[in-house]
């Protein structure tokens, strides 16, 4: 009995344990390696989607199911199939500087000022670059460092 090969991709969400979706990914990744009839083409884990993995395949639901059986933290796939359209905004990735805005106060994260406090002065989105001046400073010095260099702490909104 000879089975037809399946060409048309399909994307699952595999439910995860709560911040377990990396460990996942790892997992899926292994299981493929170790039994490769599984045909995944990609399994991608955005930070924004907590709780979820997307996997594509040429499989149909059921292997993925059976799939997902050996690896700890996955918990099931989700019902149905979601579309590349639909997923496509994930593989986009996100300026560094995006949800930064002039006031808002960041920790520098990186660099020699590490650990310090700093209100943003001018974001500069082109080459992903925000002005600081130090929180605790006594002369205000302007201190450009990149937009991933900073965790936000307050965003000023009152």
């Amino acid at each position: 009995m000879h089975m037809t090969e399946e060409t048309e991709t399909h994307i699952f969400a595999v439910k995860t344990t709560a911040k377990q979706e990396r460990a996942v990914v790892d997992g899926i990744y292994h299981a493929i390696t170790v039994d490769p009839s599984f045909k995944v083409t990609a399994v991608l884990s955005p930070d924004e989607l907590k709780g979820y993995v997307l996997v594509e395949t040429l499989e149909p639901v059921a292997r993925i199911e059976e799939l997902i059986e050996s690896v700890p933290s996955a918990r099931t796939v989700v019902p149905g199939e979601t579309s590349l359209a639909e997923v496509s905004h994930y593989l986009v990735p996100k300026p560094a500087v995006a949800g930064i805005d002039e006031g808002t106060i960041v920790e520098l994260i990186a660099g020699p000022f590490k650990g310090e406090k700093a209100v943003v002065k001018r974001i500069d989105t082109s080459k992903e670059e925000i002005t600081v001046e130090l929180y605790e400073s006594m002369v205000p010095i302007p201190i450009t460092v990149r937009g991933d260099n900073v965790r936000v702490i307050d965003r000023g909104e009152t």
